[in-house]
């Protein structure tokens, strides 16, 4: 029973006298004979032990506390940790104390749950482990056998001053090799990476896997520590999305898998290759004003396929940077005319490039200077048409509300195909006698 647990007078006397400093003796305590002792306390008394505790540990012990314990430890503490160690909380415990939450850690709470879409914030866990600065080796020492006899075993704790400010990183060699006596803040690295809790996961994912981390510290603003993030986790979301923002690209069903129905494979695919069919007859079209050009120079046909590719290459190269700034939310609003102007700047100085040489080809395989001129010329057209409509058409799209990445390419191909189409030939029908 909890009135037998011998721990209870204990625990008592040393939160009355110094709970500041007894939390971080209690952390090393098993969590079930620990929350049995507070447990048995008054609710006014336990509850000063929680703002010393480290947010995930005071978070494990809230978890099963009784009503009267969790409102009181709430009150305790200042309204900002109250709200991480909430945050920190399983779904069902929420839910169970949302009514009892005062207002204002409700809105904090509130705040630290409104994380972006797909932002590291979203991801935030809690099992890791964090040592006080002040802490001695010894007793850091024992907080990690404590944990590793919960849960898997980290190669290095994070260290917090009593603000919970991530202060440096120690490893548990740095901590076995070490003096029993020294304080962790001795032998910590204050040279440390971590993660903003609003940087998108995509580029999260580049930075630890430039490092080589396994798992990364988020801090806010403050420099605070909020939780963690691991590699593993990371990938998988990023290799998820991209897997999915390439079907949709294509005209395919971001639910669709490889051993999908046939019937599901068809209901994603069929509407956006009729979509894909119309516009490839608008493409055709184009060439089709051109026929009885074509036919008094055969020489154009072959050419075709040549202004088509490289405008769609060009495209999509301004497509794929224009999606990744948007996902990772570098492109304000107010530089978005400047994004634009840039990408059809570029595609300008390629076209002039990739015309140079494809006019000199043109010119040595087919004998005639001015067959090299035209499709020079339409080189130019096209590729800087395919720089403006790569970074218009997935911002066009967003500012429709409709998905970016939905058959982007599809619509990229089709303006490009038209524009490449009507500038070679209409140059050629320009220079036609030249031609002849």
């Amino acid at each position: 029973m909890v009135k037998a647990n011998p721990l209870v007078p204990l625990v008592r006397s040393m939160v009355e006298a110094d709970p500041a400093h007894v939390a971080r003796l209690l952390e090393a305590l098993p969590e079930d004979e620990l929350l049995s002792a507070l447990q048995a306390l008054p609710p006014a008394v336990a509850g000063k032990a929680f703002p010393y505790l480290q947010a995930g540990y005071a978070a494990k012990l809230l978890a099963t506390a009784s009503d009267d314990l969790f409102a009181t430890a709430m009150r305790a503490m200042p309204a900002e940790r109250a709200a991480r160690i909430f945050t920190r909380l399983p779904t069902d415990a929420r839910k169970r104390f949302v009514p009892l939450l005062p207002e204002k850690i409700r809105a904090e709470v509130q705040e630290l749950l409104t994380y972006p879409e797909g932002s590291v914030g979203q991801m935030l866990g809690a099992n890791y482990l964090a040592l006080d600065a002040d802490a001695t080796v010894r007793e850091a020492i024992t907080r990690i056998r404590e944990a590793a006899r919960r849960e898997r075993a980290s190669s290095y704790a994070y260290v917090v001053d009593a603000k919970h400010h991530l202060v440096g990183v120690v490893g548990t060699f740095d901590l076995l090799v070490a003096k029993t006596t020294e304080r962790v803040d001795a032998i910590m690295r204050t040279e440390f990476f971590a993660l903003d809790p609003f940087m998108d996961k995509k580029q999260a994912a580049e930075e630890l896997g430039k490092r080589k981390y396994f798992a990364a510290p988020v801090v806010d603003a403050r420099g605070e520590l909020l939780g963690i993030v691991k590699a593993e986790q990371l990938l998988a979301g990023v290799r998820g999305e991209l897997v999915t923002d390439l079907q949709k690209m294509v005209g395919v069903g971001a639910e669709e898998r490889a051993f999908s129905p046939i019937g599901l494979s068809l209901r994603k695919r069929l509407p956006w290759l009729h979509v894909n069919l119309l516009t490839a007859f608008a493409a055709a079209a184009v060439v089709a004003l051109f026929e009885d050009l074509i036919a008094q120079v055969t020489a154009l046909a072959v050419f075709l396929p040549v202004v088509a590719g490289q405008g769609g290459n060009a495209g999509a190269q301004s497509l794929a940077i224009v999606m990744r700034g948007l996902v990772m939310r570098e492109i304000p609003p107010d530089r978005v005319r400047q994004l634009i102007l840039k990408e059809g700047a570029l595609g300008v100085v390629n076209g002039v490039v990739t015309g140079v040489v494809t006019a000199v080809v043109a010119w040595l395989w087919m004998g005639n200077a001015w067959l090299g001129l035209v499709i020079g010329l339409g080189m130019i057209v096209n590729l800087a048409c395919a720089g403006l409509a790569g970074a218009s058409i997935p911002i066009a799209m967003k500012r429709l509300g409709l998905d970016p990445a939905q058959s982007s390419s599809i619509v990229l191909t089709t303006v490009t195909d038209i524009v490449g189409f009507f500038a070679f030939l209409g140059f050629a029908l320009l220079f036609l006698p030249r031609l002849l």
